[in-house]
C-alpha cells in the first residue's frame, strides 16, 4: 500500500488507526482538549494503546481498560475521575456517531456542543 493510501499510524503500536471511532486524537478534539489546527501536527494513537485516557470511557459498548501505574483512575481524586468519565464517555459516544454518518459534516461540528466555536 502506498503511504498516502494509509490513515494515520499509531505512535504506540505502529498500526493504522483505521477509523475515527478508535482514535485518541479525535477523542481529544471532540472533548475540547486540542484545536482543529492541532489535529495535523499531533500524534495519533488507538484508544486501546492509550490506557490512561481510555480508562475513563465507561459505557457497555466499550471494553474497559485498566491503566497501569500511578495514573490508574482508582488512585486519583474521585471528583476528577467522575468529571473525566463523563467527558470522555460523551466524547467516545460522539466519535461513534461521527463514524456512522452517511454524509460528511464540517470539522467544526465534530466536537461536543460545549466545545464548538461560535
Amino acid at each position: 500500500m502506498v503511504a498516502c493510501d494509509q490513515g494515520y499510524l499509531c505512535e504506540v503500536c505502529g498500526e493504522e488507526v483505521k477509523n475515527i471511532a478508535e482514535s485518541e486524537l479525535y477523542l481529544r478534539f471532540v472533548t475540547g482538549q486540542i484545536s482543529s489546527q492541532e489535529l495535523l501536527g499531533s500524534p495519533e494513537r488507538h484508544l486501546q494503546c492509550t490506557p490512561v485516557t481510555a480508562q475513563f470511557i465507561v459505557t457497555p459498548e466499550f471494553t474497559p481498560i485498566d491503566a497501569p501505574g500511578p495514573f490508574n483512575k482508582h488512585d486519583l481524586d474521585d471528583e476528577f475521575v467522575r468529571q473525566q468519565e463523563s467527558l470522555l464517555t460523551r466524547g467516545w459516544l460522539r466519535l461513534q456517531e461521527l463514524s456512522q454518518l452517511e454524509e460528511a459534516i464540517p470539522l467544526a461540528d465534530y466536537p461536543l456542543e460545549e466545545f464548538r466555536s461560535a
